[in-house]
């Protein structure tokens, strides 16, 4: 074990170094400090991408105004990209505006006066029919409209609700005018696109109206016409403004008006650029090591977490912990205390440099390598896995042209240090099996539910990209894992309660409950590549269950089966371009045949372009050494680079050997994930009780399940960005910066295999196999 521990840790060192290079070799970026607009009363200058180094920002986006009394005014000139106005604790979108009653409203063909408007109700018509919102349900002349035929089942469930529930209770659901088709919240309009104009409650749950696009919204007020998304905003009072990901922090002295940009923006190889007359830039330089004070609040919430994970940590530690444990335990505790410190400081707007969060992140690698006296394969091949992502996040952010890309690595630093050390400490114990079963019971259940109620929350208010920016998906699939682990360790370990029907079903209902939910919550989003994880993960279950208690037919026809539908791709492949109808055909035709469809097929087709570049031995011909820190090129422009085509750009610095090194070490998980799962079935063959050998059958199937969702991903990545299979918009484990598939997948999953496999070199098979049957 000794010389394994050496050579990972040689290799870790290894990979710590090329990132620590990385950052020394990236050149120097200036991007401005400040950027000050000097105007006399009465002038005005048009500000945009250029002025205020936002890359998101049009060419021409803001008006500012400086009026007879030295006032300061904004008009924001291209509604296409809208901006948002901080007022303390108000956020004023400018293509908002509150309705009131008198007012009058064109939009497109059609004129509504507004009869009544306040915090309960809009009432507008339209010379033949008269419209009553309450903020959650439209009324059409005092009816309710049919549901609309494309609403989605959330939004039938949300529209019958708001029927018969009291006003307090009513899910909020924006009113949508434009389109052809009266039903549900939608009131057409001739001549307005559909989602352009929306009537929906704000923060202070008043009634806004919201324009959105650059389709003129015109309103009637004061004895004058105004369009609603290009009206004057006082600026007396607003603290900063937004547009796109670029947030500045305003400040107005006299005839200046000082704009601090931050988050995202544009960074320069010099500090110099051509300005107009009235703006001056204040340079300054990206820096990798900044760090300022944190708050208290920040420090209350990291010593927060360190007493909550010092207490489960000793609740599960032995009575008399050896100096080597109570040092295991205090770092167990601290790098997740320094990773919410950090994570806090980043939200609260003060982030520290990438230098610390990195440093983070191999504290937490490095902890996670020594954490056994006797390090497993397994180990050491996550955790170089969990550096070579760290690595390609950090290339791309140092690579890009703006200061928001390394947020990505940033963000994996921060929930690797909380996610892996606390995953190690909690789940060490239900893998070593200190925690009762009755315990580990309520412990799934607890899952199950708060993965339940993530799906619930992201279905009725969140999207495909997850909720309060979280994907409870990810948190989905361990519990769906962990569940039926559980359920099919009962099923496989005791004869009594499976012997009838309804102990059948008792063992499967939670399973099938849970499945149908998670696919309810799936169906919900454009996109079927967690229905194909799902297949995948089901068949491998069912396949390790088949193996496990000697059903080799069935084994047999499943993995044929499994067989079938991978070649089945190549057929779908060669009748992709005749698929007609759905967003779904859209998608096999796109792949047939990118070149026919050069702007939704841009991903594969840059993605491949990315690819061919890189060669065997990366674009600079070194596998990457020599463009560790430098511009990324042009695989930056691949969409979503980051995330589904992270593979590409691998591909593209580090070439094919780099590729096949990654999927070496990507089988080798895989391997000890599932050479872990068989050690755990044989352990619980030869335990000496009941406890022991179902603790075996649940660490089996769990690490089965975990293997066939992580080798889902890894097909369906490596698929897409090789262009084997249609675009499925899946990220790579270990790779991407999918921060939610981290933490809530990955880190304990890992955690609870790292402890399984030492908890079988720490317990020998049990004295006795006559209690294995009962």
């Amino acid at each position: 074990m000794r010389p394994r521990l050496a050579l990972a840790a040689l290799a870790l060192a290894g990979v710590c170094a090329l990132q620590l290079f990385a950052m020394l070799l990236a050149p120097p970026r200036y991007l401005p400090h400040t950027v000050t607009v000097r105007l006399a009363p009465g002038e005005s200058l048009a500000l945009g991408r250029a002025e205020l180094a936002a890359p998101r920002a049009a060419s021409r986006q803001f008006s500012v105004r400086r009026d007879a009394g030295g006032r300061w005014w904004l008009r924001n000139d291209d509604p296409a990209q809208a901006a948002v106005l901080v007022r303390g604790a108000e956020r004023l979108h400018s293509g908002s505006l509150p309705l009131a009653a008198g007012q009058r409203l064109q939009a497109g063909a059609a004129l509504f006066e507004i009869v009544a408007a306040d915090a309960g109700r809009t009432v507008l018509r339209d010379g033949r029919h008269t419209w009553d919102y309450d903020g959650a349900l439209l009324l059409r002349d005092g009816e309710v409209q049919p549901a609309c035929p494309d609403a989605s089942l959330a939004a039938r469930l949300a529209g019958l609700w708001n029927r018969v529930a009291p006003g307090f209770f009513a899910l909020s659901r924006p009113l949508a005018f434009g389109g052809n088709l009266f039903c549900g919240n939608r009131l057409a309009v001739p001549g307005l696109d559909s989602g352009r104009l929306t009537l929906a409650r704000d923060a202070a749950r008043r009634q806004v109206l919201n324009v959105h696009g650059a389709q003129p919204i015109l309103l009637h007020d004061g004895g004058h016409w105004l369009d609603v998304a290009r009206r004057e905003h006082l600026l007396d009072g607003v603290e900063a403004i937004a547009v796109g990901r670029t947030r500045f922090a305003l400040s107005a002295r006299g005839d200046s008006l000082r704009l601090e940009p931050a988050r995202e923006v544009e960074l320069f190889a010099e500090p110099k650029t051509i300005l107009p007359a009235g703006v001056a830039w204040s340079w300054g330089e990206r820096s990798l090591w900044r760090f300022a004070p944190p708050s208290t609040l920040a420090w209350c919430a990291a010593l927060g977490v360190f007493l909550l994970a010092a207490a489960a940590g000793l609740r599960s530690a032995s009575p008399a912990p050896k100096p080597a444990g109570w040092a295991k335990l205090a770092l167990s505790c601290a790098i997740p205390a320094c990773a919410v410190l950090l994570l806090a400081m980043q939200r609260l707007g003060a982030a520290p440099g990438t230098g610390w969060a990195l440093l983070l992140a191999w504290a937490a690698l490095w902890h996670a390598l020594l954490w056994s006296r006797r390090l497993p394969l397994l180990g050491a091949v996550a955790v170089l896995l969990l550096g070579a992502g760290l690595l390609v996040q950090l290339e791309l952010g140092l690579g890009a042209r703006d200061s928001a890309w390394l947020r990505h690595v940033e963000t994996s630093c921060v929930l690797l240090g909380a996610g892996l050390p606390l995953g190690l400490l909690l789940l060490d114990g239900v893998a070593r099996g200190t925690l009762s079963r009755m315990a580990t019971e309520w412990l799934l259940f607890a899952l199950a539910l708060g993965a339940l109620a993530g799906l619930v929350l992201q279905v009725a208010f969140g999207n495909e990209t997850g909720v309060f920016e979280v994907q409870p998906v990810e948190f989905a699939k361990l519990a769906l894992a962990a569940l039926s682990a559980h359920c099919l360790a009962l099923a496989t370990g005791a004869g009594s309660e499976v012997r009838s029907w309804r102990g059948w079903l008792r063992m499967l209902a939670p399973i099938l409950l849970f499945v149908l939910l998670v696919a309810v919550a799936l169906v919900q989003v454009d996109d079927y590549s967690p229905l194909i994880l799902l297949l995948v993960w089901g068949a491998v279950s069912f396949l390790a269950w088949c193996l496990a208690t000697g059903r080799r037919l069935q084994a047999a026809l499943t993995g044929g089966l499994c067989c079938a539908l991978l070649g089945a791709a190549l057929v779908l492949q060669s009748v992709g371009p005749g698929l007609t109808g759905g967003f779904y055909a859209e998608r096999f035709q796109v792949w047939a045949d990118p070149a026919a469809h050069p702007h939704t097929g841009q991903q594969m087709l840059l993605g491949a372009r990315a690819v061919a570049g890189g060669g065997w031995l990366g674009a600079d011909g070194l596998l990457g050494l020599a463009s560790l820190g430098q511009a990324g090129g042009d695989a930056l422009r691949i969409p979503a680079v980051q995330d589904d085509f992270a593979p590409s750009f691998l591909l593209n610095r580090h070439g094919l050997l780099g590729g096949l090194l990654l999927w070496a070490l990507q089988a080798a998980l895989l391997g000890c994930l599932l050479h872990a799962a068989v050690a755990a079935w044989q352990g619980a063959l030869a335990a000496g009780d009941f406890r022991r050998a179902w603790l075996g059958r649940f660490q089996c199937f769990l690490l089965a399940g975990g293997a066939a969702f992580l080798g889902g991903h890894f097909l369906l990545s490596w698929g897409t960005n090789l262009a084997l299979f249609p675009i499925m918009g899946q990220p790579m484990s270990f790779l991407s910066s999918g921060g939610s598939h981290l933490l809530f997948f990955i880190c304990p999953l890992l955690a609870f295999g790292v402890a399984s496999v030492q908890s079988f070199e720490e317990n020998p098979t049990c004295r006795s196999t006559s209690n294995t049957k009962s």
